[in-house]
């Protein structure tokens, strides 16, 4: 049997833009901009998504199609006997490392959906919402069963392939995802704090960009965003057939994240500024705040409470389901199982590294913690600081460096153009110096400050 192809090109791109647009788009852009001043840390995402995200994303692309296999095939095949392959190594381990604590958040989502849908949440008292969130996640069993009900979802959809799985449910979810995203995104603007609210996101604070700390957030959120150093990108590629056009479905890629993450700061901040809400406010700002506002709204405020848990249990779902196909695309390489066994193991053995995330934040692990963290903020610190930007500066030297300059313009399809020798000089020199920048930052900020 021939290896699994995406029926179409939209397919592949809807699937890459739904393991682009999660919880990183809308829960963690959100209280990321928030804590970074807003406009100016916009800017300066943006820009780093030009500089160091379009091109490493490219390259990912490159890797995964001309290795048309799982992650450390890929680099294997590409770069046979070469040390390059620690680079897939990596892209393995920080999917199945931040899929174990993803779905323990995304499992939060769905409860609080759950909660919405059944009356339970309407029922807190103004002011309390802080109290109900801490006692649901601080609990023995409630935030690890919904840990594997959402896993049990992803785990379901992957179990199906390709085209009857992984592009199907995309081809449902990303347009439903937009449509909710610019339904909410409309009303919020009718709100009073919509120009306030706007201005932030819009309107930079100038000092900011003096911040390096700013400029270490926004590299982290391009990679967390755009799913870059986490193997994602270059397995779903590497279903590709070789005439893709891979500029094009990088740029339409990267285009697409980016306006989804801005409109979901549409959506929230004008909501943060007419209730009076610190935009600071951190993770717990859709698990806290949110919840406060919409139950101040009344009836109207269960229906978008509705709808904003709705929208980001998809988003999560979308992104959960490529982290995931990392490990399983690896597993039916390396022990030639065939797809159904490779999930269910692999998604098993996910769920059951999660479970001590799901346990310590405020559960019975709490106390347990590791260089003075629980065991979630653990692994999304290792993730999060060095792993993605290490796994995305292998893959920049890789392609830049030790892949031969006309076999990954060939592969690209930029071969003999002034934007490909662009693209070259950019994942050769400005996406490394960026990427070992940062990972100086993380490394003064975690061990000397």
């Amino acid at each position: 049997m021939g290896r699994e192809q995406w029926a179409t090109k939209m397919g592949f791109i809807l699937a890459a833009v739904g393991s682009a647009v999660g919880l990183g788009n809308i829960w963690r852009f959100s209280y990321v901009t928030g804590d970074n001043g807003g406009a100016a840390f916009l800017m300066i995402y943006v820009l780093c998504i030009l500089l160091v995200g379009l091109p490493v994303l490219l390259a990912e692309f490159s890797i995964g199609r001309r290795g048309q296999t799982d992650v450390v095939g890929s680099f294997n095949k590409v770069a046979p006997g070469k040390p390059w392959v620690i680079g897939g190594i990596l892209g393995v381990l920080t999917s199945f490392l931040i899929l174990s604590f993803y779905g323990v958040i995304a499992g939060w989502v769905l409860f609080y959906f759950f909660s919405y849908l059944t009356g339970a949440a309407q029922a807190v008292p103004g002011g309390e919402h802080a109290d109900y969130f801490i006692g649901f996640i601080g609990g023995n069993f409630g935030p690890v069963v919904w840990q594997v009900i959402f896993m049990a979802l992803v785990i379901g959809i992957v179990f199906f392939g390709v085209k009857k799985g992984i592009e199907l449910s995309n081809k449902i979810f990303m347009p439903l995802l937009a449509l909710i995203l610019i339904i909410l995104a409309g009303y919020a603007l009718t709100l009073d704090g919509a120009g306030e609210g706007l201005a932030f996101l819009f309107t930079p604070d100038w000092s900011a960009f003096g911040d390096p700390t700013v400029y270490a957030a926004a590299v982290g959120q391009a990679f967390f965003t755009l799913s870059l150093g986490m193997g994602a990108m270059i397995a779903y590629s590497s279903y590709l057939p070789k005439e893709t056009h891979l500029p094009s479905a990088a740029g339409t890629v990267v285009t697409l994240d980016t306006l989804f993450a801005i409109i979901a700061g549409i959506m929230i901040f004008p909501v943060v500024f007419t209730f009076g809400v610190d935009p600071a406010a951190g993770p717990s700002l859709i698990f806290i705040t949110l919840p406060e506002v919409f139950n101040d709204m009344g009836g109207a405020g269960t229906f978008f409470a509705l709808l904003f848990f709705f929208l980001v249990s998809i988003a999560a779902l979308s992104s959960a389901i490529s982290l995931l196909e990392v490990s399983v695309s690896y597993a039916m390489r390396q022990f030639t199982w065939h797809r159904k066994k490779a999930t269910i193991v692999a998604g098993v053995l996910v769920t059951l590294f999660g479970v001590p995330s799901a346990l310590s934040q405020y559960g019975p692990l709490y106390e347990m913690q590791i260089f003075g963290l629980p065991f979630l903020d653990l692994v999304d610190t290792i993730t999060d600081k060095f792993t993605l930007p290490l796994a995305g500066l292998i893959v920049a030297l890789f392609v830049g460096w030790g892949w031969k300059k006309i076999d990954a313009l060939n592969e690209t399809g930029l071969t003999n153009s002034a934007i490909g020798t662009l693209w070259i000089w950019f994942i050769r020199i400005i996406a490394p110096a960026g990427i070992l920048w940062i990972l100086w930052l993380n490394i003064v900020d975690i061990f000397f400050s």
